[in-house]
């Protein structure tokens, strides 16, 4: 195939899949008797009115790029991780009680090792699945969405049972961390007008070059991107398949308890007790999907998200329009980035090019339909 219309393909699809979604829910709106271009004109304007609705933006983010990041590099092993939301709710319940526990010590001791705690805490939760899926073939799926119920069991039992009450406000609910162990700082906060920015977002960027380096730049992401293509083929050439399924899912439960760290330090400041997994687990996985796992796109795509989120915020109230209707779209475009062989397809058509057609045909015809094969940091 063309590489050149190959790589147009991809960057169109990503693109297309956003603008039928906003399509979609157009439609949907126009259905419902609500007016799509002021519901969309609503969503920008909350979303971009003031340089303390511009820094939400980032802030929500962050967390965001964590999990998606995560996701990736599971996917890029060929395994789904549906587990980053309990993840990244151990790395929110540790850093938070490691930073409690030091109220008095100076910032450069307490900050570092409660992000490294949240970080061993998603590590550790990601690493049960990866063993049991190296040593008993056990489906990571499977363990991972009931292990999401079990860690937001256990958190709400830590809050309200096991920390001590000297670090509690109310029932299910932690104090205050202080400014020694919280990532805002009173430039981004001047900077902003007040948001939440906080160091979370620079440490997701940072996060997104060095996993691009860990997987295109070093033998283990080699492995990982190998045993994710052809884990026998793998085995073959002399790789530890078993090794590497356990190193990519423990990077990627790291990776999502930072999610969790952010979320806790930065954004929040403090845990409570949650009714449900964490969103941005399941976001993250969205965002890594649109974005095919790659850094760039995992960044703009996080960006949208949170544009669609906290813009979704001000339709019912400047434009009338249900915010539900925000979920809706964002499921649209989830939809189109799934049935992307058919926007390929149409593509090709487009091009009036038989051979691409007809490659396109090939590849999917093809592909295992059960494979998993994703990321491309």
């Amino acid at each position: 195939m063309n590489n050149r219309s190959e790589r147009i393909r991809n960057i169109l699809v990503p693109i297309l899949s956003v603008l039928m979604g906003f399509i979609l829910g157009a439609i949907i709106m126009l259905i419902s008797g609500q007016d799509p271009i002021a519901g969309y004109q609503a969503m920008l304007k909350t979303a971009f009115q003031s340089p303390k609705s511009i820094g939400e933006i980032f802030v929500t983010a962050g967390p965001l790029i964590f999990t998606a990041l995560g996701f990736a590099v599971a996917n890029s092993a060929g395994f789904f991780n549906i587990g980053l939301s309990g993840q990244a709710l151990c790395g929110w319940v540790t850093s938070i009680w490691v930073a409690l526990s030091m109220p008095d010590a100076p910032r450069m001791v307490v900050l570092p090792l409660a992000v490294l705690a949240g970080a061993l805490a998603g590590a550790l939760a990601a690493a049960i699945p990866g063993l049991l899926r190296a040593f008993f073939g056990t489906s990571e799926v499977i363990v991972t969405i009931m292990l999401n119920y079990v860690f937001l069991y256990t958190s709400t039992h830590i809050v309200n049972n096991v920390m001590s009450k000297d670090l509690m406000t109310n029932k299910g609910v932690t104090k205050v961390i202080g400014e020694n162990a919280s990532l805002r700082t009173g430039f981004l906060k001047e900077l902003s007008s007040g948001s939440r920015l906080n160091i979370g977002i620079f440490m997701a960027l940072i996060f997104l070059v060095l996993i691009w380096f860990l997987m295109k730049k070093t033998t283990l992401g080699y492995e990982i991107r190998s045993v994710g293509l052809n884990p026998f083929a793998s085995e073959y050439a002399g790789m530890s398949s078993k090794r590497t399924i356990v190193m990519s899912m423990v990077i990627s439960g790291t990776l999502a308890g930072l999610g969790g760290v952010v979320l806790g330090l930065g954004t929040f400041g403090n845990f409570f007790v949650q009714g449900s997994s964490l969103s941005i687990g399941f976001d993250g996985m969205a965002i890594s999907l649109l974005g095919a796992g790659s850094s760039v796109g995992i960044f703009l795509s996080a960006i949208l998200f949170s544009v669609l989120k906290l813009g979704g915020q001000g339709m019912p109230l400047r434009a009338g329009v249900p915010i539900e209707l925000v979920d809706v779209v964002i499921a649209a475009i989830i939809f189109f980035v799934a049935i992307s062989y058919l926007i390929r397809f149409l593509l090709a058509k487009a091009s009036g090019s038989k051979k691409e057609v007809a490659i396109v045909e090939e590849l999917v015809g093809k592909s295992d339909p059960t494979s998993q094969e994703g990321g491309k940091i």
